[in-house]
């Protein structure tokens, strides 16, 4: 279970490497596909890579990422709208290990009142009153120096409720921060033009403003005004933020679906976001494959995605205008001519769906919007959600997010498929019969003759297939420096287990290695009577392809595909086996490093290392860390952090000298 668990923890590293360096939120799944966390990040690569490093990590961290089984990510156009859907993804999902942002209270929003003298403040409550709403933002100082800006330019009303006539306007209006209406000092008409400049601004519109507050911050500044100076570019930091577009958040309560297509060639994927009470509530993704044009494509998708248990929303937009007929015959669900209302909830849970066997339903996880057909108890015949392409500056961005999403979603699909172009060109320039789908490599990696291993990397259709990829200890060596012979005994012990478990052979093997290491290989094939898959060899020096059956090496063109994909396997093998020797060494040298400090023993040393990692992470701890770990005096630790790092730079000054069998 364990080898388990490190394996997938592996595979699950190696996937992050497709990952975008662009803003979004990871989604964080266990076994049972359930939400364990959810983040946002500015480089999703960088953020997700950092919960692998051990050194440093926090405890919490290493408990979630014991459980972690899957990361998701969805990218948005800019950090600002990442932190926005985050906080909707927690508020949804719950995360368990989501501490912040799990309550009812939501980032403010500024809003203008829908009244004869509209009123502009910061709020946390949405009210559908015809009221206007900016934002939501998560920095509630840089809305606060914001509503002072505009109070200062265009001073409204102060008072709440209806405008009562008064004698005399109030203190407010005295010092510039009041629009004295009651008193009778502006009309409505004058009170309007503000209320419009201020819509202009919260819209984005604060080039003037921006120049304005610049040239003033630098006379104050000049002046030696450095409080006024620094409100001004306070003010003008506050500007920038706040007029950040985002668009994983309106104020829109009707349900909307947008539906984007990335293809290439016959490969396509759907991507669809969902909009519900103003808010981006998922996205999800699918693959198909498609010869079809794209409206086509897009009419046929619609048809599966929408089912009788997956009600359509009210508005549905796509890349491209459609048939209207096509919401009508694929959109609606078919009802028995006798029926007068929907069935109950228990009921169309219980009928199956129209596709209920396709992939476009498998992972319909995101809350259904409502229901447009026919309520229970309700005679009123379903309404037809409507087709449309965005034109609103707002839809437009949420599609093009949408298309970003399955623009990427398309590229790592693509990179799962291999270059199956490269392969046939393999296959002639070695003369096989059919593209090599399946080649494994080899490499041994040893440091003057000790810990001595071997790696095995398995590749199909071109790409890295990591769930099949082992690691060897040699035996046979015993400190002594023969690459020869650990090449036939790891290709000894490989194919003779997949020969007795009668499992499939690979189209092709290569040894990183000269042609000693391939015709030790060879000796082993053929005494398994396994002369007929091929092998090959490929050396480091000057990339020269080793052919058993020709005496001359073969040189392949600089940057040709079939080269690429030899040397992808190649350095993906070395890159395996000397990881592994690297790992044994530092095991080795980091026990007897350890077990050197007064009152470190065995146990505590393997404790120390199961908790640190390695003895980088035990170098980088914090001396209190090691000390709660195992219970040692303050002098001990920093002992232990001190040998550890000078051992930390000892491997990586000779990690150099390590030997592999090229």
């Amino acid at each position: 279970m364990a080898e388990s668990q490190a394996f997938d923890r592996e595979t699950l590293r190696e996937s992050i490497a497709s990952f975008p360096l662009l803003p979004g939120v990871y989604i964080m799944r266990n076994r049972e596909d359930t939400i364990l966390y959810v983040g946002k990040a500015k480089q999703l690569r960088n953020r997700v890579r950092s919960y692998f490093s051990h050194s440093g990590q926090h405890i919490k961290t290493a408990v979630l990422m014991k459980h972690v089984r899957r990361i998701e990510y969805i990218v948005t156009s800019t950090e600002h709208e990442a932190l926005l859907l985050e906080n909707s993804l927690i508020k949804q999902h719950q995360p368990r290990y989501n501490i912040n942002l799990k309550d009812s209270k939501s980032y403010p929003v500024i809003r203008i009142t829908n009244e004869d003298f509209p009123r502009v403040f910061r709020t946390r409550r949405i009210v559908q009153d015809g009221s206007e709403y900016f934002g939501p933002f998560p920095n509630v100082h840089a809305i606060d120096l914001y509503l002072e800006l505009i109070e200062k330019l265009y001073p409204l009303r102060k008072c709440r409720g209806a405008v009562r006539n008064r004698p005399k306007p109030c203190l407010y209006y005295h010092i510039g921060r009041c629009a004295g209406v009651c008193a009778g000092k502006t009309d409505k008409s004058a009170y309007a033009d503000r209320v419009a400049q201020i819509r202009r601004l919260l819209n984005g519109d604060t080039a003037m403003v921006s120049r304005e507050l610049q040239h003033r911050m630098e006379n104050a500044a000049q002046e030696l005004r450095f409080e006024e100076a620094a409100w001004c570019r306070d003010v003008l930091n506050a500007v920038d933020e706040l007029n950040s577009r985002q668009s994983v958040v309106d104020f829109d309560p009707e349900t909307r679906d947008y539906i984007a297509l990335h293809r290439n060639n016959e490969l396509c994927v759907f991507t669809v976001f969902q909009m519900r009470g103003g808010k981006l509530l998922g996205s999800e993704s699918f693959r198909s494959r498609s010869v079809e044009d794209d409206r086509d494509a897009v009419a046929e998708f619609l048809g599966r995605y929408y089912t009788t248990l997956k009600q359509p929303p009210r508005r549905i937009f796509c890349q491209m205008l459609l048939d209207s007929g096509i919401a009508t015959e694929l959109l609606m669900p078919a009802r028995p001519d006798d029926a007068t209302y929907a069935p109950d909830t228990a009921e169309a849970a219980a009928s199956p769906a129209a596709n209920d066997a396709d992939a476009y339903a498998a992972n319909d996880a995101a809350e259904p919007g409502p229901a447009y057909g026919p309520q229970p108890g309700q005679l009123s015949p379903p309404l037809s959600p409507e087709l449309l392409i965005p034109t609103a500056k707002r839809d437009s961005a949420i599609m093009n997010m949408a298309t970003e999403n399955a623009r990427q979603e398309l590229a790592t699909w693509m990179r799962s498929e291999g270059d199956i172009q490269a392969l046939q060109e393999l296959a002639a320039v070695l003369d096989l019969p059919a593209p090599p789908l399946r080649i494994e490599g080899f490499d041994i990696a040893q440091l003057h003759g000790k810990h001595t291993v071997a790696a095995m990397v398995s590749f199909s259709r071109g790409a890295p297939d990591k769930s099949r990829y082992r690691r060897y200890h040699i035996r046979t060596t015993a400190g002594k420096i023969d690459d020869y012979a650990a090449m036939r005994e790891v290709v000894a012990r490989r194919y003779t287990r997949l020969a007795n478990e009668e499992l499939p052979m690979p189209d092709l093997i290569l040894i990183d290695g000269g042609r000693g290491q391939v015709n030790a290989a060879r000796q082993v094939l053929r005494a398994l009577d396994l002369e007929r898959i091929p092998v090959v060899g490929l050396a480091k020096q000057f990339e020269e392809l080793i052919l058993p059956e020709q005496p001359e090496p073969l040189r392949l063109p600089d940057g040709s595909p079939p080269l690429r994909i030899l040397q992808y396997v190649r350095d993906e093998a070395h890159r395996f086996s000397t990881g592994f020797n690297q790992l044994l060494r530092g095991k080795d040298i980091g026990l007897n490093i350890l077990e050197s400090v007064d009152g470190i023993g065995p146990q505590k040393s393997q404790k120390l290392l199961k908790t640190f990692g390695s003895l980088r992470g035990i170098a980088a701890a914090e001396p209190a860390d090691l000390q709660n770990c195992v219970g040692i005096r303050e002098s001990a630790a920093l002992q232990l952090k001190l040998l550890a790092g000078e051992a930390v730079e000892h491997t990586e000054a000779t990690s150099d000298d390590t030997q592999t069998g090229s």
